[in-house]
């Protein structure tokens, strides 16, 4: 790949091919490499879609008005409490817990900034049914206090309820927040605090006026994603029967048996996303955001006294509320289940699906986000910016239903394929694409793009414009500035956005089941199959499995933070 590909040519290299806005030169207008980068993956992810928006021209009008009539008003109301408990909860959550363990030194520091990922690895739909095996009115926690009070407990929270449901999605997403924001505190350190003191500040006007702001761009980030996965949440809100727009399109698509309905609901859902990241995207434009090497190295603050305890009582009360009671009650349910449950060559062969399947996604994931980030990079026009953001709507919809909005092309390309097979060799190819692991990485890509795009496109941001300059000044361009330059600084972006990917794969279960090749089975797939059967303990097993080796790319990426922290 070479500089010319890219609409890059050896005259005026003075001149930075990265701002095109002040260029008036029409070779920035042509489709250049770079643009086809952002308008392939946009028109990839406009395919399915494209085919759930098609629904609107075949409505449903008996199940629409019955929808309108007796369920939609509530589901949009439930909606939007769950969504907006959700973000301000993983907002503070995530933020004071990154800030403590990144800038802050107590004991155990050490341990509890890559101890706070590890409610990561556990699927939101398994907390939630370890949740209510915990708390429910039939629960250990509601049978002993019954017993103990001789009271029939008027008084305990419906953990069913809509504040059970938000903090149960708080503790199961706010390791997206914690994660992007821990790295911008980082980057910062002491020396963010240092600066506003000399400016007349104190600690507490220091964070809100100086490190908060400029830790913008990753923090709504992961408030962004941890959004996006509440709104295409299936699992852990049917667990709780918390209806919401997804349990909708479940109903239509399953108890209505109309796919059609289920599609016109879920393409709202997507218009929904997309004015959300419109804005959002719109106001953080017009902020800008700059990295320092050195405020890496600086020390941190020692805590002392309460201040001391307080810290470590919130983030040991998060860590056993999220982690460390549904691992117990998980271990216990294991223990019950091992001994007819647990054949090892075939839970063996259920982790290396898993992991070679999280490990291949993210990696492609990862190289895909980071040409479309560098794309934005070299030509900030409307029509490229319009084309990122379209890719990453994938996110926000449900798995299941992107699942088949792939699988319908996939299915008609099949045909024409074998068609022409036949036509010009007279040969009978079968299915070609079908059931293959490149569909599932096809639709892997386009409901985590978001995910990676967000910690790379968050870091791009933070290097300064003169970066370039510079890089265009000792002569380099296009292809050897993304090599050179840019991906040195990424690094801790991308090793973040493939950790993010990595796990979000092995905890993937509708697009797992319906693109997978036969006999293709994962930790994911197998958890669905206990679920569904209603065998909790023999869930248990496999769930555990699944943490452990989530805990893999986790453990070693925190390693990877604490050599720079």
């Amino acid at each position: 790949m070479n500089d010319e590909s890219f609409g890059v040519t050896t005259k005026n290299k003075a001149i930075n091919p990265g701002f095109p806005q002040n260029i008036s030169s029409n070779r920035y207008r042509r489709v250049t490499g770079w643009r086809l980068v952002a308008f392939f993956v946009a028109v990839l992810v406009l395919i399915p879609i494209g085919i759930v928006f098609s629904s609107f021209f075949s409505p449903e009008t008996d199940i629409w008005q019955h929808l309108v009539e007796t369920t939609l008003p509530g589901l949009l109301v439930n909606t939007f409490w769950l969504s907006l408990g959700v973000v301000v909860g993983t907002t503070l959550l995530g933020v004071s817990l990154a800030w403590f363990t990144a800038v802050y030194e107590f004991p155990g520091r050490q341990f509890f900034s890559w101890a706070l990922l590890l409610p990561f690895a556990i699927p939101a739909y398994v907390t939630a049914f370890v949740a209510l095996g915990i708390f429910d009115f039939t629960g250990p926690i509601q049978t002993t206090l019954r017993t103990w009070f001789d009271s029939d407990l008027s008084w305990f929270p419906d953990i069913r309820g809509t504040l059970g449901v938000i903090i149960i999605m708080t503790l199961a997403f706010y390791p997206y927040v914690y994660l992007l924001a821990r790295n911008a505190f980082l980057t910062q350190g002491k020396r963010s605090l240092e600066a506003a003191q000399s400016l007349g500040l104190n600690r507490r006007q220091g964070f809100f006026r100086v490190a908060l702001p400029m830790a913008r761009p990753w923090i709504v980030g992961g408030v962004m994603l941890a959004l996006m996965e509440t709104l295409a949440d299936f699992g852990a809100v049917s667990v709780f029967n918390y209806d919401t727009f997804t349990t909708a399109i479940y109903k239509a698509w399953f108890s209505m048996f109309s796919l059609s309905a289920a599609s016109q609901l879920a393409s709202l859902l997507i218009i929904i996303v997309f004015i959300v990241i419109f804005l959002e995207q719109q106001f953080r434009a017009r902020m800008r955001y700059a990295e320092t090497k050195k405020s890496q190295h600086a020390d941190r603050i020692k805590l002392t006294g309460w201040h001391t305890w307080v810290v470590m009582s919130l983030i040991l009360s998060v860590l056993f509320f999220a982690f460390i009671l549904p691992v117990m009650q998980l271990s216990f349910w294991a223990v019950d289940s091992y001994a007819q449950d647990f054949d090892k060559q075939r839970y063996l062969e259920f982790l290396w699906h898993s992991l070679s399947l999280s490990g291949l996604a993210a990696f492609l994931t990862c190289m895909v986000a980071v040409l479309m980030v560098y794309a934005v990079r070299r030509h900030p026009d409307g029509m490229t910016r319009s084309a990122v953001r379209v890719a990453t709507l994938g996110y926000a919809l449900p798995g299941s239903v992107l699942a088949v909005g792939i699988f319908i092309p996939v299915a008609w390309l099949d045909g024409q394929l074998s068609d022409w097979a036949m036509q010009l060799f007279e040969i009978e190819t079968g299915l070609l694409i079908q059931g293959t692991l490149a569909t599932m990485l096809i639709a892997y890509i386009t409901r985590f793009l978001a995910v990676s795009h967000f910690p790379i496109d968050s870091a791009m941001q933070r290097v300064t414009r003169s970066i370039d300059e510079a890089a265009m000044g000792l002569g380099l361009s296009g292809w050897s500035i993304l090599q050179k330059v840019h991906l040195p600084v990424l690094r801790t972006g991308i090793f973040t956005a493939a950790t993010l990917v990595f796990v979000d794969v092995m905890k993937e279960m509708p697009i797992t089941l319906m693109t997978r090749p036969f006999g293709w089975d994962t930790l994911a797939v197998r958890i669905f199959e206990m679920t569904s059967e209603g065998e909790w303990e023999q869930a248990a097993l496999p769930a555990i499995t699944l943490v452990l080796a989530g805990l893999i790319p986790i453990i070693l990426f925190m390693r990877q933070t604490e050599k720079t922290s």
